[in-house]
């Protein structure tokens, strides 16, 4: 009767944490119908054994401040020169940025500050609307995964290595817009796509790579045709930050957007990317104190 009453109790427990398991499942189906939206999208672009880290991460805690911090302040900068001296029109801005103490000038280099602050200054409705629009588009999905301080490492890096190496390729040439930082997102973006392709689905990852490819290559080319057509009021913009921007993307973003390997310290191309950054930066800086045309 004693071994009975044993089985009997083994069973019973056995049925109810069974019940307890079934009872514990229902706020799981609960939490998948809440984020029914979000979780179909990602089902459609992500295998399902990459799914929950991807959900660990891609989160608005905290929301995307940096990008649209950044984004604000180069809209109000833009609206402040667009009436602080009237202009004949918006589309192409005038003498109002080329002598503003914000815009990267060659012939004052001395200010150091204007191989950052040149960003925030745009030639016109139709460069800050690209500009802006793009980083949006790219920094809010990053920066939901990757957090602002990552982001907004990776975007200034692409400021400063496109005034540093206009300063080197492009001497002679003023630098406005935020073009380094939006190119450094696309390089961030696509490095992103390449070393993580296996983990999207093939459409999806392929989908990705073509899109940036071709936005590229068509924003690089009309950067090109303003800089030889002298479009901008009688004053020639440089294009060369756009390389710069997106070689600090490539760099740059490979060493914070793929921080989920956690072996990546021990990748060689971690160190090279590092090592690469640095190199160029001291390497501009002995250029433009020592060998510059511009001085």
């Amino acid at each position: 009767a004693l071994q009975c009453t044993t089985v009997a109790t083994k069973m019973g427990d056995r049925d109810y944490e069974e019940a307890d398991q079934e009872d514990n499942s229902e706020p799981e189906i609960n939490q998948e119908k809440e984020t029914g939206c979000f979780r179909k999208f990602q089902n459609l672009i992500i295998p399902p054994e990459f799914r929950d880290r991807y959900m660990q991460r891609a989160n608005c805690r905290p929301p995307p401040i940096f990008i649209i911090g950044i984004s604000i302040a180069e809209l109000a900068v833009f609206i402040y020169y667009a009436l602080w001296k009237p202009h004949k029109q918006w589309v192409t801005l005038d003498e109002g940025i080329w002598k503003s103490p914000l815009t990267y000038d060659p012939a004052k280099r001395q200010e150091a500050w204007r191989f950052l602050s040149y960003m925030f200054m745009h030639a016109g409705v139709g460069h800050i609307f690209g500009n802006l629009v793009m980083q949006l588009l790219l920094g809010i999905p990053l920066e939901m995964v990757h957090k602002g301080h990552e982001v907004g490492l990776v975007y200034l890096a692409g400021v400063l290595a496109g005034s540093l190496a206009s300063s080197i390729f492009d001497p002679l040439t003023v630098l406005v817009g935020a073009s380094g930082g939006v190119y450094a997102l696309y390089g961030g973006y696509f490095i992103n796509a390449v070393v993580n392709f296996k983990q999207m689905k093939l459409i999806f990852g392929v989908t990705r790579i073509l899109i940036i490819v071709l936005i590229v290559v068509a924003d690089f080319g009309y950067a090109l045709y303003r800089r030889f057509a002298n479009l901008e009021g009688g004053v020639k913009v440089s294009f060369v930050a756009h390389l710069g921007g997106i070689v600090a993307g490539l760099t740059i973003g490979y060493v914070f957007f793929i921080k989920f390997n956690t072996k990546l310290c021990k990748n060689p191309l971690f160190w090279i990317c590092i090592l690469g950054y640095a190199v160029f930066l001291i390497f501009a800086v002995f250029f433009n104190i020592f060998i510059s045309p511009a001085s």
